[in-house]
This record gives C-alpha cells, sequence and structure tokens, in this order.
C-alpha cells in the first residue's frame, strides 16, 4: 500500500490568513458532528440524489452536499487536501472572489455527477468535487511550486518534496483512469465524475476569478 498525502505548498505563503478556507473547514466539521449526531435521515435530506435533481426537486442539496461527508476518513482526507492547495488559491483570488469559485467548482462537479447518471437514488456527497476545482486553480497558476507531502509505503512514511504538476497530475490522471467507475454508482462508490468535473471547471475559469496583479 503506498499513499502521497499533501501538506502544503513549500514554494510559497500566502500573503494573509486564509480565512475563507479556514471557515469552509470549519463547517464541514460542524456538519459532519451533525451527521454522527442526527443519523442517516440527516444525511439523506440534505445529500444530492440525483434522480431529485433530475426532476427538479430539492435543488439545495446541490449547495448542502458539499458540506457532507460518508466517514471520517472522507472528510479527513478532504480538508487535508484543501488545506494543502486552498490558501494560494484564495490568496490569488481573495477570499470573496474565492469563496464564489468554491461554491460554484463544488456546484458544477455536482451537475457532472447527475448529468452521468441522472437515474440514481444514491446519494453524493462530499467537497471533493469542489476541492478539485482548487486543484485545478492551482495546477495553472503554480504548476512548478513544491508540494511539501507525507509518502506512505506500507509502514514506511517520510516527508517528500513533488513538484505541483506531478502530484495534481497524476491525481487527475487517476481520476480519468477510474472514471469507468460511475457506472456502477447505483451501487455505491466514488464520484469520479464530480471529480473531472470540478478540476475542469477550476482550470478553466481561474482566470476569471484571480487577481490580475498576482495571476
Amino acid at each position: 500500500m503506498a499513499a502521497v498525502i499533501p501538506l502544503s505548498d513549500a514554494s510559497r505563503r500566502p500573503t494573509r490568513f486564509p480565512i475563507v478556507t479556514a471557515a469552509i473547514i470549519v463547517l464541514n466539521a460542524i456538519a459532519f458532528f451533525l451527521e454522527l449526531s442526527r443519523g442517516e435521515e440527516f444525511v439523506t435530506r440534505w445529500s444530492v440524489i440525483p434522480a431529485e435533481i433530475s426532476s427538479g426537486h430539492h435543488l439545495v442539496t446541490i449547495v448542502t452536499a458539499l458540506f457532507m461527508h460518508g466517514s471520517w476518513l472522507h472528510i479527513i482526507s478532504n480538508m487535508v487536501f484543501l488545506w494543502a492547495f486552498g490558501p494560494e488559491v484564495e490568496d490569488l483570488m481573495k477570499p470573496g472572489r474565492y469563496l464564489i469559485f468554491y461554491l460554484l467548482g463544488g456546484i458544477a462537479a455536482t451537475l457532472a455527477q447527475v448529468a452521468a447518471a441522472p437515474a440514481s437514488t444514491v446519494p453524493v456527497l462530499g467537497a471533493s468535487g469542489a476541492i478539485a476545482a482548487v486543484m485545478g486553480a492551482f495546477i495553472v497558476t503554480y504548476p512548478r511550486d513544491v508540494i511539501r507531502s507525507l509518502l506512505v509505503i506500507v509502514v514506511f512514511v517520510t516527508v517528500a518534496y513533488i513538484p505541483a504538476v506531478l502530484l495534481i497530475g497524476l491525481w487527475f490522471l487517476m481520476q480519468l483512469l477510474n472514471l469507468g467507475a460511475i457506472m456502477k454508482q447505483s451501487a455505491g462508490g466514488v464520484a469520479y465524475v464530480a471529480h473531472v468535473g470540478g478540476f475542469i471547471f477550476g482550470t478553466i475559469t481561474v482566470r476569471l476569478f484571480a487577481d490580475r496583479e498576482r495571476f
């Protein structure tokens, strides 16, 4: 078993505290503890059900689902990735535009997932589509930055410094290779279409949201 866990950008630091990124993490944590306390009914109520969205119902869940997660591993991994790439993108865009970008990226990712399986009744939830948009923006803007990461190989753990273009590029390649798994969404699984959709949204729109002097 091998894994790469991004921790932070080793090439630069944001000029201001990433207040929006931190607030998003806090909101995700609050939502997750509500899930734990209120149970499956709460999760189902505020997650996206593609069949319902396709029929025009419960559209608010397109946003609320971005703050929901299915397990401890799900939320922890998502928040680690967000903290690794979010601060620099927030600094690039400034807080207000970054928040809009994050939400629109998540919405675009969710709609891509719904379009891929419009009749599915399996809940779609998680921040990964929005985070994929952040990663797409990062690789366009800072491809040469080096990402401080944890490299885990079975029981061996070390800190590695990996170029962003390699780390994010390989991540995106993995999503493309696994895209066929969306055909099994009726039985659950990873929403690879959402990841790809969010990433593409981020790469295409980053220039629209970035501060022109910093891009």
